[in-house]
């Protein structure tokens, strides 16, 4: 019988290759900080051809992980070696969240709930929108297509350079989903309430193009993924012409809470001291 008394302590990875860069440790650390939990979050770099070994791994414990999160470029793959893959996971074909329970590796996929949560939190209502416009038809998109769709958009139009890459999101995610070539863009923007970039435009300074967000409803609401910056150049667009506007790096951190609940037992909070601290780090990295 075990000592009533035992400390169980948990350990929690993020996966990727590189993975350096993440900004995991930062938020899972400051969260185990405030909550008082013995445990830790790491890097834990995996090269591709070594990842099923990593999975198996997990699987029986010799990893010392209970679970962790998956970034580029193995979250498809994680989704095929879980054991227990949940419905949103299945649905998008990529898994974000790991965990081991009775000997299985179950997968989840947080990044829809990320960026919803981030939406709610910096502009609630949002949802009430109608129509929807999603910038860019990439892995990142998916997540964003399916989590706007469970919400209730009644339409979603995919706009992408390539219009068989939005016309394969909207075979999979149903008939709410409209795939549009680029040119096509100002007129699927027309009377939309929502506007979500999923591109990599912008990021780290990069150009973005001109876009007349005026053909929009008044209100409407335009969101990027990108946080670096934390303003983007489509961000920056869209307030000057009077949008309101959300910017990306609260995804970041709401897709990592239901990860921590599962790891670490308790579910935290989102706060403005953990969203400078990000900041700041970003500021010190620039």
């Amino acid at each position: 019988m075990r000592d009533s008394r035992e400390t169980f302590v948990n350990h929690a990875f993020v996966t990727g290759y590189p993975v350096k860069h993440s900004r995991s440790p930062l938020i899972h650390g400051y969260w185990l900080k405030q909550l008082g939990l013995e445990g830790s979050y790491r890097t834990h770099e995996v090269a591709p051809e070594a990842f099923f070994d990593f999975i198996v791994s997990l699987r029986n414990g010799q990893s010392g992980y209970v679970g962790g999160n998956v970034t580029i470029p193995h979250k498809e793959l994680a989704f095929t070696l879980a054991d227990r893959p949940d419905e949103l996971s299945d649905e998008i074909g990529a898994a974000n969240t790991l965990w081991v329970e009775d000997g299985l590796v179950h997968a989840t996929n947080t990044d829809g709930h990320g960026f919803t949560a981030n939406l709610d939190e910096r502009c609630p209502g949002w949802d009430g929108a109608d129509t929807a416009v999603v910038l860019g038809a990439g892995g990142a998109s998916r997540a964003v297509i399916q989590a706007v769709r469970d919400r209730g958009i009644k339409t979603i139009h995919v706009i992408n350079r390539t219009q068989a890459r939005a016309q394969e999101l909207a075979d999979r995610f149903g008939a709410a989903v409209h795939a549009q070539p680029m040119q096509a863009l100002s007129e699927a923007m027309t009377d939309a309430g929502l506007f979500i970039n999923t591109t990599s435009l912008g990021m780290d300074g990069s150009e973005a193009p001109d876009i007349d967000f005026t053909v929009m409803r008044p209100g409407s609401v335009v969101t990027d993924i990108v946080y670096v910056p934390l303003k983007t150049p489509i961000l920056q667009q869209a307030e000057e012409q009077g949008f309101p506007i959300v910017d990306g790096l609260g995804m970041l951190l709401h897709q990592a809470v239901p990860g921590f609940e599962k790891w670490f037992g308790k579910r935290p909070e989102v706060d403005s001291t953990l969203r400078q601290i990000i900041i700041d780090d970003m500021a010190r990295h620039a």
